[in-house]
């Protein structure tokens, strides 16, 4: 019997073969880190971009952290399945993340009250857990350098957005509203009326104002007649509004907002800067409920040029979810900072009141939301054309204004037989509503009007 040597072997295995190769490669973890937040950045975009997300705070917010959450998954399957430090714990944040996404796409702005309660302290409890897992688990120092900014930054938010949270519920408690709001179709809009007498004062504030910034002028008005203030869409105690906002929709909601909360014509109506725009509109809607109209400041009409094209109908709305993203940052207290520095000439409770407002998420995107519409806005006052022999008053602010204004102030005060253009020396556009000195000018301005209406007899200039 032949014997056939054999090789002597160690633990099993045989000492002259090469080791294996593992079958799990060993990637560096902090690619992998900076892959899964670079990809959650990219998806979130993508996903706020998508045409199937609806242009609403609620959905673009939702769709952000729908993102996010897909990084934080990324890195916790790749570090598991290529790394030697896997990360699991980043499971956590994509479950948080990704519940709340797909609540806010789904439900929309009716879970917002009940997560802007919770997902601050949740947050805040989350970002403590993951820096303590990265210290535990991961090692690579790139990866540390990666992930504790993005842990700071999560922070910071959860603070800020908790803070803004009780704020607008002290602020709730402390202004409290006057008037009432009344459904317009489709949403709540704010009206205040006080005062008795005929004809009725609708004030109309500019773009991104509301009722609170006429805080001189109504109180003014009405000890001599009935005054009307309001808040659009988006602003003050009024809800959002899914339609755009331009002039004609504008107009068509204050007229039904008055009709409907039981005041009666006939009106006298007073719009500041954009309000400009919208009275006129209402004005040329409506003729035979406006008796006399003051322009304050306003921005001028602007006719559609003759070749210009149709509306887009229903067109990508790009810059609808640009204001559904700004508002989602006014939701850590960004528009409550902007407010301490602005409306200091106000009335104190006036003043409260609009560094109040500015502070919420709808405030800052229905300003942009007004912007937008702004051309058409221009275009839609333009249809007015004569206001007959009503009396109107054109004020113009005598200091920063461009070199055009004071020509298309004049053109607006020719709409009129019964017209007076009166530039208040020293006044600034803004100084006009929020200056006690220069908002006595306007009181009387709207005055002269009401009395011209009651007499009959023009207007003193």
């Amino acid at each position: 019997m032949t014997t056939i040597p054999t090789k002597p072997t160690v633990n099993g295995k045989d000492p002259d073969r090469p080791p294996r190769p593992n079958a799990r490669p060993r990637r560096h973890i902090g690619l992998i880190v900076a892959g899964s937040l670079a990809t959650g950045l990219i998806a979130a975009l993508l996903l706020v971009a998508a045409p199937f997300i609806r242009p609403e705070e609620s959905a673009v917010t939702g769709a952000a952290l729908l993102g996010f959450a897909l990084g934080w998954a990324m890195l916790a399957v790749l570090s598991i399945r290529f790394t030697d430090q896997p990360q699991r714990w980043a499971a956590i944040p994509a479950t948080f993340m990704g519940l709340g996404g797909l609540l806010l796409v789904v439900f929309g702005s009716s879970v917002h009250g009940v997560l802007n309660w919770v997902w601050p302290p949740a947050l805040l409890a989350l970002v403590i857990w993951m820096a303590i897992q990265i210290h535990r688990h991961l090692r690579s120092r790139s990866g540390r350098w990666l992930l504790y900014p993005v842990i700071g930054l999560l922070a910071v938010a959860s603070i800020s957005g908790g803070y803004e949270t009780v704020a607008e519920a002290v602020d709730a408690s402390a202004h409290p509203m006057e008037g009432q709001l009344i459904n317009v179709g489709g949403h709540n809009l704010h009206l205040s009326c006080t005062g008795s007498g005929s004809p009725t004062v609708v004030l109309e504030p500019g773009a991104g104002e509301m009722s609170a910034d006429l805080g001189w002028i109504a109180p003014a008005v009405a000890r001599d007649t009935r005054v009307c203030v309001y808040d659009r869409a988006g602003r003050g105690w009024s809800q959002p509004a899914s339609a755009p906002q331009d002039g004609r929709q504008i107009a068509t909601d204050l007229h039904a907002l008055l009709h409907r909360g039981n005041v009666a014509g006939p009106y006298v109506l007073a719009g500041h800067s954009f309000g400009g725009l919208y009275v006129q509109s209402f004005a040329a809607l409506y003729p035979d409920e406006v008796v006399g109209m003051v322009l304050i400041d306003s921005t001028a009409p602007r006719p559609r040029p003759s070749s210009a094209a149709t509306d887009a109908g229903d067109s990508y709305n790009v810059m609808g979810r640009v204001s559904a993203l700004a508002s989602s940052f006014a939701r850590f207290g960004l528009g409550r900072l902007y407010g301490q520095f602005d409306w200091g000439s106000l009335p104190p409770a006036s003043r409260d009141e609009a560094r109040a407002s500015v502070a919420k998420a709808g405030q800052l995107g229905s300003t942009i939301d007004e912007y937008v519409e702004a051309n058409s806005s221009m275009e839609q006052a333009a249809t007015l054309v004569s206001f007959a022999d009503k009396p109107l008053v054109v004020l113009t602010a005598g200091n920063g204004s461009t070199a055009d204004w004071p020509a298309k102030q004049d053109a607006m005060a020719t709409l009129s037989t019964n017209s007076a253009h009166r530039v208040i020396a020293g006044a600034t556009h803004a100084a006009l509503l929020t200056d006690e000195k220069y908002a006595a000018k306007t009181t009387q301005a709207i005055l002269d009007v009401v009395t011209s209406v009651r007499s009959s007899a023009p207007l003193v200039r």
